[in-house]
């Protein structure tokens, strides 16, 4: 017990403090905790909570991204766009998904290939990305959105908990993959010694570029479920 409770002490120490916080908080406050502010917390939070995942990938690996509110505003107006074209609702998931990844892609290769600093890198793109969507969309809202796209058309009660519910379970996966799966090892194993992650057969620039990707594929989606809230 004084082994496992030595392991978690950091961790413990947190936790008590943010419980004392919140108890606090009940005192001052008691209508925080109401069910109505609790779902607003949770619907305002769900975009956040889905990048932290991606984003804890590409920390642990020892990398930095700070272009991801450039890349959610791409996907954000790219999925407008592509509802307002009467795109179906699974293909267009894919498609916002898949332009996140793209944009977390070429993060990843001038990181991992060109061997650029993260932090130069995704400055750059931050900056890129930011200005070419000012100059494509001239400032201007995305209007005229179909019905069936606000809270995937199943209403606002169902779309709330639907949403929630997706980034729950990525979170919870997130979680589970790094301490379960090897690629989630690997990660841990490049963040901490790149050079000795590559003599133990670990490829540092795959791991590296997957998690760039990784994190925009996530950015896209969170950016998805904002729009469609």
């Amino acid at each position: 017990m004084q082994k496992l409770f030595n392991q978690y002490q950091r961790e413990l120490a947190v936790a008590c403090a943010y419980a004392a916080l919140l108890l606090v908080v009940l005192l001052v406050a008691p209508g925080f905790f109401s069910a109505a502010n609790l779902r607003d917390l949770a619907l305002g939070n769900v975009a956040v909570l889905i990048v932290a995942v991606g984003m804890t990938l590409v920390i642990v690996a020892g990398q930095i991204d700070i272009s991801v509110g450039a890349q959610f505003a791409v996907c954000s107006v790219a999925a407008g766009v592509l509802a307002k074209a009467g795109w179906p609702l699974p293909l267009l998931v894919a498609a916002v998904v898949l332009c996140g990844a793209a944009l977390g892609a070429v993060n990843g290769a001038l990181v991992a290939w060109v061997r650029i600093p993260a932090i130069v890198v995704t400055l750059a793109t931050l900056v890129a990305w930011r200005d070419g969507l000012r100059w494509a969309t001239e400032g201007a809202w995305v209007q005229g959105l179909p019905a069936n796209f606000q809270w995937f058309g199943l209403g606002q009660g169902t779309g709330q908990w639907l949403i929630v519910a997706w980034a729950l379970a990525l979170w919870a996966t997130g979680a589970w993959a790094l301490r379960n799966l090897a690629a989630g090892r690997a990660v841990y194993a490049v963040g901490c010694d790149a050079e000795a992650a590559r003599l133990a057969g670990i490829a540092p620039q795959r791991v590296t570029f997957g998690v760039f990707a990784l994190l925009g594929a996530l950015t896209g989606l969170a950016a998805l479920l904002n729009a469609i809230r």
